[in-house]
């Protein structure tokens, strides 16, 4: 899966896997990772996701990582954000809000230095956006550039994917178990079973605890 896919996606308005709302899932169950709240998250395929606004609140520094330059700004436009400066690293570009850094670049050229003071994870939208050769380099990635004791809360799905093509892709628990459980302690902590365009899907919900 090419960047001009995903640029293409932002190019002509085929974000439906932008969500209008703060994830239910995020509020029911970062509580669950123990942080005090003056933790710093990441949010790796950020997106323009609300859910980083609410990680905010909650008094988190965030970290968000982005392919798409127009999602960032959309992301700001849209929130009323004027305040973002911009930022330049080696690999990235982006902008630097109080609370908030996002960055716009190849999430592989995300570096440990980039993520030193990180000490939790949210992802709902990208590992099960990466076809399956991707998903394993996606898990050895974060391996390499997390620091030890970082918590993640992972999101994914499940459906048969003869059904539906992705992204986002189905992700079983054992592909979880096969990605993360060489460096992670796996907890699953919600199932919830519903449709996606006709297809029974089951969201999953796991705290995983980098080792």
């Amino acid at each position: 899966m090419q960047a001009d896919f995903w640029h293409k996606k932002w190019a002509n308005s085929e974000t439906g896997f932008h969500q209008t709302e703060i994830n239910g899932f995020l509020k029911n169950y970062w509580r669950q990772l123990n942080l005090t709240g003056s933790e710093a998250v990441l949010v790796p395929l950020c997106g323009k996701s609300l859910d980083m606004l609410w990680l905010a609140q909650q008094g988190h520094k965030v970290l968000g990582v982005e392919l798409s330059l127009q999602a960032l700004d959309e992301f700001l436009q849209e929130n009323t954000l004027p305040e973002a400066k911009p930022v330049q690293t080696e690999s990235h570009c982006g902008y630097q809000l109080a609370d908030m850094t996002l960055l716009c670049g190849d999430f592989f050229a995300v570096s440990a230095a980039d993520c030193e003071s990180i000490q939790a994870v949210y992802d709902r939208a990208a590992l099960v956006a990466l076809p399956p050769a991707m998903r394993q380099d996606y898990a050895q990635h974060l391996k390499n550039i997390l620091p030890t004791g970082v918590k993640i809360l992972l999101v994914t799905m499940e459906y048969d994917q003869g059904q539906l093509a992705g992204p986002p892709f189905s992700v079983t628990e054992a592909e979880v178990q096969h990605l993360f459980g060489e460096f992670c302690q796996i907890e699953l902590l919600h199932t919830e079973t519903g449709a996606r365009k006709g297809v029974t899907t089951t969201e999953k919900v796991y705290l995983l605890n980098k080792s």
